[in-house]
């Protein structure tokens, strides 16, 4: 049996993930996605044209790679419809095509989950944890509640009974919010979503990847969100609802932990987050805003300001760590191509101490970080495409991020475009 290669964010998500997929995706047969919801935003761009993601695995632009969507991601039926659509009417059809199958075992995100996400937020008014509001905390609370409603019971003769009794137990939760809505809407769409997806082939996606690896065939596990994002590893509470490390992969479609094989960690060159929570090397100044700016730092899924600082390697140390990483992918070196200087973040200096990890009150004590300058490039690497062509201050930094983390930098992005992208190893 061949094995699984895993590639996923190690900081708190919108790292680039999208993009590495399908610039990798012609060496697999298979990309699956593990975890998450329609949260993820996968940009890619190529031949002049843009395109955003939400559910669909990242291999859909390859002709011979098969993509499925795992048992560890919620499925939001009406973004899913949406997805397909647009994709449709811009000439790709992986359903037409045959390239897209869903795990039966995949969790439905209702109407009613997006209603108690957004009741729940506005209740906690400032101290909310800035949630997407798809529905996607709810859904997963269900799943580990046992209440949940699956991909496979759409075909199940009592599918709509089982639906019912869910909405009204979310009724009952919403009546203790002050909360106005109206689901009419919603669910006429969500129930036309739900004829769609039956017209996608279901599969046992613990029995489709194990069939994939007895017969040879090469298969890519794509994580959403960041490891420090993970529901147990993360900057918790204000982390995702789902184990977005390696780990997550074996859970979120059904392999054994000793069938991982390469683990592909992407980071940018900087550090940015969305929503709230702690951020050691936040630049909440000049900088930050030319971070945000030049790096166009703004969701792919819900258009927020993405928060932007210098790189943090306690937290990259630490999410290598937890994930067994053995590749390292670093995105968005041309966003530092206009500074003169650019700083790392080596220590922590908290509670009168200087530490190289996450601390566990992270949330509570804010570490200020012990920040190492390091020359700038002054250079437009976007046009870069042999590696002579690199500068000298650039992979000056590379070596130095290497020695740090102790794991290789195997690929370099320079741009937006699947074609700037090169190796490095």
């Amino acid at each position: 049996m061949t094995q699984v290669d895993v590639l996923l964010g190690l900081q708190w998500g919108d790292e680039g993930k999208g993009k590495i997929v399908d610039v990798l995706s012609p060496q697999y047969d298979l990309i699956a996605r593990f975890q998450g919801g329609p949260n993820a935003g996968h940009t890619l761009e190529f031949d002049g044209k843009k395109f955003v993601l939400n559910t669909i695995p990242s291999g859909i632009f390859n002709e011979k790679t098969m993509n499925l969507i795992g048992n560890g991601v919620v499925i939001d039926p009406i973004i899913l419809k949406r997805e397909l659509d647009n994709l449709q009417k811009a000439g790709h059809d992986p359903v037409a095509k045959g390239k897209l199958v869903i795990a039966r075992k995949a969790h439905l995100i209702l109407p009613t989950h997006q209603l108690l996400d957004a009741a729940n937020e506005q209740k906690m008014g400032k101290d909310k944890i800035g949630s997407t509001l798809k529905g996607i905390g709810p859904t997963y609370m269900d799943k580990t509640g046992r209440n949940g409603l699956r991909v496979g019971d759409t075909t199940l003769p009592d599918f709509k009974e089982r639906y019912n009794r869910l909405v009204e137990k979310h009724k009952e939760i919403l009546s203790h919010y002050e909360f106005e809505y109206d689901l009419t809407e919603k669910e006429a769409a969500f129930f036309e979503a739900i004829e769609f997806i039956k017209n996608i082939p279901h599969v046992d996606s613990e029995h489709f990847v194990n069939g994939y690896l007895k017969a040879g065939k090469t298969v890519l596990a794509e994580g959403a969100q960041g490891t420090l994002l993970d529901v147990d590893f993360g900057s918790y509470p204000f982390v995702t609802s789902s184990n977005t490390t390696t780990a997550g992969a074996c859970t979120g479609l059904g392999i054994a932990p000793n069938r991982i094989g390469s683990v592909y960690g992407i980071f940018k060159a900087y550090c940015t987050r969305v929503g709230g929570g702690p951020f050691p090397t936040e630049l909440d100044n000049e900088v930050g805003e030319t971070l945000r700016q030049v790096g166009h730092e703004f969701g792919a899924t819900t258009g927020r300001a993405r928060r932007c600082g210098w790189i943090d390697l306690p937290a990259l140390k630490y999410a290598i760590m937890l994930n067994g990483v053995t590749e390292l992918i670093m995105m968005k070196a041309d966003v530092l191509d206009g500074f003169d200087t650019i700083y790392a973040c080596t220590h922590y200096e908290h509670n009168g101490e200087t530490i190289d990890y996450m601390p566990y009150d992270i949330i509570s004590v804010k570490p200020t970080p012990v920040l190492k300058a390091i020359e700038g490039w002054k250079t437009d690497v976007t046009k870069v495409n042999k590696l002579e062509e690199i500068p000298a201050q650039l992979a000056s930094y590379i070596a130095f991020l290497e020695k740090e983390l102790e794991v290789p930098v195997k690929y370099l992005s320079v741009g937006p475009d699947r074609v700037q992208t090169l190796i490095l190893q």
